[in-house]
């Protein structure tokens, strides 16, 4: 974890299948060998996988296999030093799916172990099987020019847009489509990937077209493999051509890892069967090492890397919960471990607290949360928070002056996993084969970010009869009695988050959620019902604004106007921000929740286009949201706040504070203490509390345009 670097993992250089080797095979001649096919000629040595029927054959003549280095993965210090061994390839998953095969066994020689029959033949080559990460069709790695096609049926269904796990949408149109189709079915049909440099090809994951109307999916496929785009290469069992088995059906992604690694420029997926009552459409996503190559023209341009001592992994849940562990043993004067209730299948719900006294709340000082994993599927939030923890403790021990400014004067609350029962679902088949939903939902099937009570309805129903302020407040909204009833369709999960909220004053918050980049705030549902887009704004409009411009603005790709859009929303154009029902209504978000029944303003961050990264991608993905998780947590202290008491000098609690022309409200906490976010400006700021008089102030913008803060006001009432 932390403390102790994850050390990078080495893969030794692996042909099995080379090119050249099959160019001199089928008597090609030397003048076809381009730059590349020199390239070959000048690199090390590169030892071949032997086929199952080779190693059979070596086991009938007594003969033993090839030895090979077994490529290491990278493994955090800290494991290695408790005496855990780094995992191997065949004890983890392929491409992120962890699997049952086990490593080879070597003899005393070092040499492998002769397989006695065929079955242990077809074991051994699993375990020898070297596995790369994703190439990044699904996170936009691979851009659009390196995405070819032999034909599409138009341009919303081209090459570009066959990534892994893309999204039509609700409205499948010319320019945004859910995957490549042909332009005919026929065995002639190919979808191409450049990799613009020389890299070692380890697998493909297919799935069908991503749509609402149509059943589109390939079957079965063969694999080909080029360095100049002209002269292709099939992937061959011996002198078979290998025919991969495809799709079942258009969601499950299915991968199929290459029985030998082969070190090519382009791949080309050539369908060769298709659904019945449907065409040929696919999603692809290639498992691809690039081969070290520092003066090629196409090396990956704004490489990110990050120079954070962090655990950068994907954790399961008792890896999440030793990993809080050592951070609070590394920390224990600023953190404190807590849970909130347990999920349906009773794994307890846990956070961490980061505060310079953690387990207290302390007067004036305003309360922030971070949850991530509603959507159990959506993993990346979840690393991010556990990253965050890690990194604020290392450098709160470091004395970095940000850090510690923060925790002293906020109290700080991370809970990465709301959702762990739908987690361990996503976790299990691993980072490229959950397809769009597998894990979405909690264990009895409800969607929790949006399992909340509709509390807009009751509060517009009440506005349009004129009963506010009069029968209803425009704050606080209470939660209906059919909600509470334990016959009302609430995950326990969703009970477990608004007890939370409504013991702890939280004044702003934010859940980490994936599959885009945005960042959405209330209201997520539209006043006019039966309409699915519109933009619908809380009279804090303003605020909610500069807060999720705050994240999106500080985001490295989110408001970058040249980077391609993840499926069909260009949300870069709306400076990488959107109000939730403008994008799609959804009633009952936790968002609106949080908004109407606590003083707590929720915001949504869709933290990266690819839900469930490769582990590979995770350095990258910290990089690309540290900035942001830092400077929206700062803006707990932009506003107002202060102390409401009476003449004797005591708190009083649940007073109101009013601010004229904004119509939502705020109430005190326990001891008295309030924080009201607003923007610059000036501002006439009443409170009101039950049997004492109506006190106001005049709050006036000072020092230009910095944010307003009034530290320690106190509000004095009178008695009536």
């Amino acid at each position: 974890m932390m403390f102790p670097p994850a050390t990078r993992g080495h893969y030794p250089m692996l042909l099995a299948l080379s090119l050249l080797g099959l160019y001199v095979s089928y008597g090609y001649p030397a003048e076809d060998e381009d730059y590349y096919m020199q390239e070959l000629l000048t690199r090390e040595h590169y030892h071949r996988v032997p086929s199952a029927e080779e190693i059979t054959a070596s086991s009938a003549e007594g003969q033993g296999s090839h030895n090979r280095e077994s490529p290491s993965r990278k493994v955090p210090r800290s494991r290695a030093e408790n005496g855990k061994q780094p995992a191997k390839v065949g004890t983890e998953a392929k491409a992120g799916v962890r699997n049952g095969n086990k490593k080879a066994e070597k003899n005393k020689k070092g040499s492998l172990k002769v397989p006695s029959n065929s079955n242990e033949a077809e074991t051994q080559i699993k375990s020898l099987r070297e596995e790369c990460p994703p190439m990044g069709l699904e996170t936009l790695k691979i851009d659009d020019f390196q995405l070819h096609a032999s034909t599409m049926r138009r341009y919303g269904l081209g090459a570009h847009r066959g990534r892994l796990n893309i999204q039509a949408g609700l409205y499948e149109d010319d320019f945004y489509d859910g995957g490549w189709c042909a332009g005919r079915n026929d065995p002639l049909q190919w979808f191409e990937v450049d990799a613009r440099r020389l890299t070692k090809f380890t697998g493909v994951i297919t799935q069908g077209r991503s749509s609402l109307w149509s059943s589109d999916w390939v079957t079965s496929y063969r694999v080909l493999f080029s360095n100049d785009s002209h002269t292709w290469v099939m992937l061959r069992n011996g002198s078979k051509e290998l025919i991969f088995p495809g799709n079942k059906e258009k969601e499950i992604p299915v991968l199929n890892l290459f029985t030998q690694p082969v070190v090519a420029r382009y791949i080309r997926v050539n369908p060769r069967s298709w659904y019945n009552s449907g065409s040929i459409c696919m999603r692809v996503e290639v498992l691809g090492c690039p081969m070290p190559d520092p003066n090629n023209y196409y090396r990956r341009r704004n490489e990110v890397t990050t120079t954070d001592n962090l655990d950068f992994k994907h954790h399961s849940y008792k890896e999440m919960r030793q990993l809080m562990k050592v951070v609070n043993e590394f920390c224990p004067n600023i953190t404190r471990i807590y849970n909130i209730g347990k999920s349906y299948n009773g794994q307890k719900l846990y956070a961490v607290e980061i505060s310079d006294n953690p387990g207290e709340h302390e007067l004036g000082e305003p309360e922030f949360r971070y949850m991530a994993g509603s959507h159990g599927n959506e993993v990346l939030g979840r690393e991010l928070l556990l990253l965050l923890m890690q990194f604020m403790c290392q450098e709160y021990l470091s004395g970095n002056p940000r850090i510690r400014h923060l925790v002293d004067e906020t109290r700080i609350h991370l809970l990465p996993s709301v959702n762990p029962d739908g987690y361990d679902k996503a976790f299990e088949v691993g980072s490229e084969l959950g397809g769009w939903s597998l894990g979405r939902w909690s264990q009895d099937g409800l969607d929790i970010h949006h399992n909340f009570p509709d509390l807009n309805t009751i509060l517009w129903e009440a506005e349009a009869r004129k009963w506010v302020p009069r029968k209803i407040f425009n704050h606080h909204v209470p939660i209906p009695e059919w909600y509470q009833s334990k016959n009302a369709t609430v995950a326990v999960e969703t009970r477990a988050l608004i007890a939370w909220m409504e013991k702890i004053p939280f004044v702003l918050g934010g859940n980490l959620q994936g599959g885009e980049l945005v960042v959405t705030f209330p209201y997520d549902r539209s006043r006019l019902v039966g309409v699915t887009r519109q933009v619908t704004p809380t009279p804090d409009d303003h605020v909610f604004r500069w807060l999720a411009f705050s994240y999106a603005s500080t985001h490295r790709l989110m408001t970058d106007a040249s980077r391609r859009v993840c499926h069909t929303e260009d949300f870069a154009k709306e400076d990488g921000t959107i109000n939730g029902a403008s994008w799609h209504t959804a009633p009952g978000s936790m968002n609106d929740f949080s908004y109407l029944h606590t003083n707590c303003f929720e915001l949504s961050m869709y933290v990266g286009c690819d839900k469930f990264p490769h582990e590979s991608e995770l350095p990258e993905e910290w990089e690309n949201n540290r900035e942001s998780l830092l400077v929206f947590m700062e803006q707990v202290h932009r506003g107002i706040k202060g102390v409401v008491r009476d003449f004797q000098g005591r708190g009083i609690a649940n007073a109101i504070i009013s601010v004229e022309g904004i119509s939502h409200d705020i109430r005190t906490a326990a001891d008295g203490d309030y924080w009201r976010l607003l923007n610059p400006g000036e501002y006439r700021v009443t409170v009101r509390a039950e049997g004492y008089n109506p006190s106001s102030k005049e709050i006036m913008e000072k020092f230009g345009k910095q944010p307003i803060n009034m530290p320690n006001r106190r509000l004095q009432m009178r008695p009536i």
